[in-house]
């Protein structure tokens, strides 16, 4: 009887080390997947910003041809709107609240916009110059340097397709932009072929040019006019 009652006791130990082997199991996995988490969340929270700058900054744009219509008004508001339905899309499939916009760059072009005038002595400021000089070696060989324009304004993606192009509410087309992406350094320069709602806005061929992956805004710039 009494060995019975040992062996009895011994199963006894083997199962509560079996079972404290299987919590501590799972509480290493709850660990783990509690630290993925912020990461994952952190991404997740900046493309759904992006995408919703993008969304905002063409609404901006159908805003203000609906506020100030000309002839071709209508063809406009009609590619921003497809383009906002992509905008849409994109949301939905990064998990993101569909409809969701945002205006990040707004603040910063509005200074740009009301004081035209302070940008005469930036072009007469020797020392400014200077650094524009070894933007050629973060280009890989790209287009000539030009003149900085739109200080401190964001970068996002219009969603239209075809070659890379920008649109801006500030130059019009034909206008050369160099844009430099300056958290990865790279440039892309393009030509202004419409109207948006920022200073400027690089369709999809030319945001892939200097995008960092899984982002769809670039908050430190470089825009400088060319040609």
């Amino acid at each position: 009887m009494s060995r019975r009652r040992t062996l009895s006791t011994k199963k006894k130990l083997a199962l509560l080390v079996s079972a404290a082997a299987v919590a501590g199991g799972g509480a290493f996995a709850l660990a783990a997947t509690s630290n993925a988490a912020p990461v994952q969340n952190a991404q997740s929270s900046a493309v759904c910003k992006g995408l919703a700058t993008a969304l905002g900054n063409n609404q901006k744009f159908i805003d203000g041809q609906k506020a100030s219509p000309d002839a071709q008004s209508a063809a406009r508001i009609a590619n921003r709107e497809a383009v906002i339905a992509q905008i849409k899309r994109q949301q939905e499939a990064s998990g993101c609240t569909v409809g969701e916009s945002a205006q990040d760059s707004q603040a910063a072009t509005q200074p740009a916009q009301s004081a035209p005038a302070q940008s005469a002595p930036a072009q007469s400021a020797p020392a400014q110059s200077a650094p524009a000089q070894t933007a050629p070696a973060n280009n890989g060989g790209g287009a000539a340097t030009g003149q900085q324009v739109c200080a401190g304004s964001t970068v996002t993606l219009s969603g239209e397709g075809g070659a890379p192009a920008a649109s801006s509410n500030q130059f019009p087309a034909g206008t050369k932009l160099k844009v430099t992406n300056l958290d990865n350094n790279k440039s892309t320069t393009v030509e202004v072929t419409s109207v948006s709602g920022s200073c400027v806005l690089l369709n999809n061929a030319a945001f892939e040019q200097v995008r960092e992956p899984g982002k769809f805004l670039i908050r430190k710039a470089r825009i400088e006019k060319v040609g």
